[in-house]
């Protein structure tokens, strides 16, 4: 499975740059993957992963393929864009079908950047956009009709579904903090709602603000929120690893702030990374948390999942502490599980399948 996520914010907050960042870190990584660009508002990134590199070094492989985040940009919001104002109304349709959104807002100061609204107000300004998408969301439930005639059970409880959200969305709440069934859940999933995704809440500063980056924002309460420096991670992305901690370093930083958001975005969505290694190609595998072995089998390949026989199974750590499958198996440290062993975050599996 995949992981997209839509960037969303009000003009000039730093949305491009981000996203220009995302490409530049695309193209600087592009060395043994092949990362595209599929139109110019999206691309595809890989989820960082040091220990593929590990892995691959063991066996002498080089093909190496991560797991990947789509990014889906989309014209700055305004306030009525939900009802055409501005151009960003044109392209809320793009961001329907992401997991998840991640919403820029602007904290640096900046004279030649203009800003929307009268001062720079992180809170203020995720407010005027979650009301914007939950406009849009409204218009999405309008257009559903009360079932007429013999509905089906599937029709009724989307109705149902449809009446709860709108009267909940209509007091301003989102449509992932309103409570319902989880058989009206499974049908409002249907609706692609923009309210109904996990948003991270992406702050924007300068990089004269970053070694004060956790005072500046430590009362603001959206969360999960990422602090970074967009300027700083477009140059960033550019250099070699090497010097990228050089440059992380001049400012108290452990890691790019871009890798902390796709890690945020897979815990924020319950994903989690499982690993295959062999002659040919070392690779991730995204699932969500909690999936079983049969289930992630077919992730590989659809057919695996009627095929399965059983999977072996050992930790990350010690597959690199022990040297590989051979000896792994030789001092009986490798796990043989069945269909409903459920996948933990690092297992290195080889999965067995009728032929």
């Amino acid at each position: 499975m995949g992981l997209s996520m839509g960037i969303v914010g009000l003009p000039n907050v730093g949305k491009s740059t981000l996203f220009n960042a995302l490409l530049k870190k695309q193209i600087a990584d592009a060395s043994n993957y092949p990362f595209c660009t599929i139109a110019p508002n999206k691309g595809i990134v890989e989820v960082p992963d040091e220990r593929l590199q590990v892995l691959a070094k063991m066996i002498n492989v080089e093909k190496i393929i991560p797991a990947v985040v789509e990014f889906v940009d989309i014209a700055g919001l305004v306030k009525g864009a939900s009802k055409g104002e501005g151009l960003g109304n044109q392209f809320l349709a793009n961001i329907r079908e992401v997991n998840a959104i991640c919403h820029v807002v602007r904290l640096f100061e900046d004279k030649s950047v203009a800003h929307t609204e009268a001062d720079l107000n992180p809170e203020k300004d995720t407010e005027l956009i979650n009301t914007e998408l939950i406009m849009a969301d409204l218009q999405t439930l309008e257009k559903r009709d009360v079932p007429k005639g013999r509905a089906s059970k599937e029709d009724i409880i989307m109705w149902e579904a449809v009446s709860i959200l709108k009267s909940e969305l209509e007091k301003g709440k989102m449509a992932i903090d309103v409570e319902l069934k989880e058989e009206q859940k499974s049908e409002a999933k249907k609706l692609c709602l923009l309210t109904d995704k996990p948003i991270i809440y992406v702050v924007n500063i300068g990089e004269e603000q970053l070694m004060e980056k956790d005072i500046l924002t430590k009362d603001l309460k959206l969360k999960p929120l990422i602090v970074l420096c967009a300027k700083l991670e477009s140059e960033l992305a550019l250099l070699p690893p090497d010097d990228q901690q050089e440059y992380l370093k001049q400012y108290g930083l452990e890691e790019p702030g871009l890798d902390r958001l796709i890690k945020t975005a897979y815990s924020t969505l319950g994903l989690v990374s499982f690993l295959t290694t062999g002659e040919k190609e070392t690779r991730a595998w995204t699932i969500e948390k909690g999936m079983k072995a049969r289930e992630a089998a077919g992730v590989i390949h659809s057919d695996f999942i009627k095929n399965f026989i059983k999977a072996a199974v050992i930790s990350y750590e010690d597959y690199v502490s022990i040297g590989g499958w051979t000896e792994a198996k030789s001092k009986g440290k490798v796990r043989f599980e069945g269909a409903d062993y459920i996948m933990k975050e690092g297992d290195i599996v080889e999965f067995m399948v009728r032929q």
